[in-house]
């Protein structure tokens, strides 16, 4: 496995524990002030129009929709590729959303600036794919 001092590396996984342990101011300032976050990339229920959420003003209220709202959130992390400055992580984020678990497969790629910031964060998953995997805890 590459260098896990690599900086887009030492992102995300400072951005999967801030999430994890919902420590939202932690989690933001990890992104750049002109930052974005598209999870799942395209348009959602997140996202309608699938454009992003630009800047952090929007990455804080994206994180009131969606990390605010879990019981609990765990990353599964089955492989980790390094090119340039972003790192993609391929796995699943495992939440737990009003007594039900649901896993969501997919390739979550996190980009740095030359300052180690998050420039971007993009999770490509399928929400009818996890939504398949919802089981009643």
């Amino acid at each position: 496995m590459p260098s896990a001092e690599h900086p887009a590396r030492i992102a995300s996984l400072a951005s999967q524990s801030a999430a994890s342990g919902k420590r939202k101011q932690e989690w933001l300032d990890l992104f750049a002030e002109d930052g974005w976050v598209e999870d799942p990339v395209g348009p959602s229920g997140f996202d309608p129009e699938g454009k992003g959420h630009h800047g952090r003003e929007a990455i804080a209220r994206f994180y009131e929709m969606t990390i605010a709202n879990t019981e609990s959130i765990e990353f599964i992390v089955d492989d980790s590729l390094l090119c340039g400055d972003e790192v993609v992580n391929v796995g699943k984020i495992r939440t737990v959303l009003a007594g039900s678990q649901i896993d969501a497969e997919g390739v979550f790629v996190y980009r740095v600036n030359p300052e180690g910031k998050l420039q971007s964060l993009r999770a490509f998953w399928e929400v009818e794919r996890a939504m398949k995997t919802a089981v009643k805890l």
